[in-house]
């Protein structure tokens, strides 16, 4: 089952993995200043070096978050893994959601072990003083990824609600012999 769905999620899996690898290679090479916005399309988009040592949106436990989260990261890529196992073959969409996921969490968890200041984040969208959470190209493919899945697997349980709707039986219609007089 997995060889059918394989063409399309390893591919898509090292790629999110690669280009997310070199982008921050680039932040972080370019970006020597940490915290220094470079503008790259007006105020609304600029490229600013940040090391985050949580998870999405700087979220923190503390002294151990690199641990817990490694380890979260660990856990998330096997449910990930068990969830493509049980994808049917040709399911394009299940499986592109799949490798976005699996790939944007690989390229955190990449980071999360090699860089000790931790995750390197440095697209910074917003206006004037209102802005996102930095963020980085795995945190874009895990988004999407995430968004696709919870639609497909919305999809796959809706399908399931209509299969699994009980059908009336046909009514049946006794008759009961009578004695001719």
């Amino acid at each position: 089952m997995r060889r059918s769905n394989a063409g399309l999620f390893w591919p898509v899996l090292v790629l999110v993995t690669a280009i997310d690898f070199c982008t921050k290679a680039i932040a972080a090479n370019r970006l020597q200043f940490e915290g220094l916005p470079r503008t790259v399309f007006g105020d609304w988009m600029r490229f600013t070096l940040v090391h985050n040592p949580g998870a999405a949106f700087g979220l923190h436990v503390g002294v151990y978050s690199r641990g817990i989260f490694m380890v979260l990261t660990v856990v998330a890529l096997f449910i990930l893994g068990r969830l493509y196992s049980a994808t049917r073959p040709g399911d394009s969409i299940r499986t592109f959601s799949l490798a976005l996921v699996c790939g944007g969490a690989l390229g955190n968890l990449i980071d999360r072990i090699v860089q000790p200041l931790g995750v390197i984040d440095f697209i910074d969208i917003g206006m004037g003083d209102s802005r996102w959470p930095t963020f980085n190209v795995a945190d874009m493919a895990v988004s999407i990824g995430a968004f696709l899945l919870a639609w497909v697997l919305w999809g796959e349980d809706s399908e399931s609600e209509i299969v699994s709707v009980p059908t009336p039986a046909p009514a049946t219609v006794s008759v009961e012999p009578r004695e001719l007089s």
